[in-house]
Parts: C-alpha cells; sequence; structure tokens
C-alpha cells in the first residue's frame, strides 16, 4: 500500500483470492483496497481520531441527486441536528487535484449546502469554507478539530 501523508494507522487488512480488504469502521465491513479506497480509509480515521469527529456523524459513500443524477460523495459528515457539515471527495494518489476536482465537490454541495469542503489525495489536501451567501469560498489550513 502507498504511504500517504497522514499519520500511521493501525487498520485491519486481509486478503480475499489474492486481493487486500481494509475494514472499514464505518460501514463495518471489509472493502478491497482500491488507491481512492486507501485514501478514504485514512480520512475517516484521521477524522475520527486526529479531528476528533464521532463515528456515528460520519457517511461514506453517501448517495446524493445532482441535476437529476445519482452520484456518490465519498464522505459526508453531519452536524448533530442532521444538516451538512462536511463534504469529502477523495482522488487515488496518482490524480492531481485540479479545479476540475474542486469544481465537481462544489457541484454536489450546491444541493447539499455543506459548511467545508474538503478534496484529497492523500498526498495534497484541500479544505474551503463556504459562505453560500457571498458565493466564496475561503480556503483553510486545515479541517477544524470537532467541538461537541
Amino acid at each position: 500500500m502507498q504511504v500517504l501523508n497522514f499519520p500511521t494507522y493501525p487498520f485491519r487488512i486481509k486478503n480475499r483470492e489474492n486481493k487486500p480488504y481494509v475494514f472499514d469502521i464505518i460501514r463495518k465491513k471489509f472493502v478491497q483496497i482500491q488507491a481512492e479506497e486507501w485514501v478514504r480509509q485514512h480520512l475517516v480515521w484521521f477524522l475520527i481520531y486526529e479531528k476528533n469527529y464521532p463515528k456515528s456523524l460520519i457517511n461514506v459513500e453517501k448517495k446524493i441527486l445532482v441535476n437529476g443524477l445519482t452520484k456518490r460523495v465519498d464522505l459526508v459528515i453531519f452536524n448533530k441536528d442532521g444538516s451538512i457539515y462536511l463534504l469529502v471527495e477523495c482522488k487515488s494518489p496518482e490524480v492531481k487535484i485540479s479545479q476540475q476536482t474542486f469544481d465537481q465537490i462544489a457541484r454536489y454541495n450546491l444541493s447539499l449546502n455543506a459548511q467545508l469542503l474538503m478534496v484529497s489525495n492523500g498526498l495534497s489536501h484541500f479544505y474551503c469554507r463556504v459562505d453560500k451567501n457571498a458565493e466564496k469560498y475561503t480556503f483553510l489550513e486545515s479541517i477544524p478539530d470537532y467541538i461537541p
């Protein structure tokens, strides 16, 4: 597995039919490790163990409707009231984060109204606060820690 720009975590990994699987602590099942999934699993652990987000507020691969099409958001972190706090788009480490990548999550957010957006390929991470009224994004140095 590729080393990413995250702390090292004690993932549960197993092989099935010569393919590696990692235990997803949110979905509570083993999922096949692809490059993007490896990034997603690191982000889940990062949000829980570094930023203190409760597992109960995290949803993995949330289905959403965008312009009548079903899409999946890699990670959705909810507020306690059920509104969306953070949307996360994961890319493979080989994918350079570009304006197109950011535009993808911004399009998803048109209907979801998250307060924060994050895009990561596991090596580079970008975070921003959404100001819907002013129609602008303010880039942040990191994701804020969870405050209950």
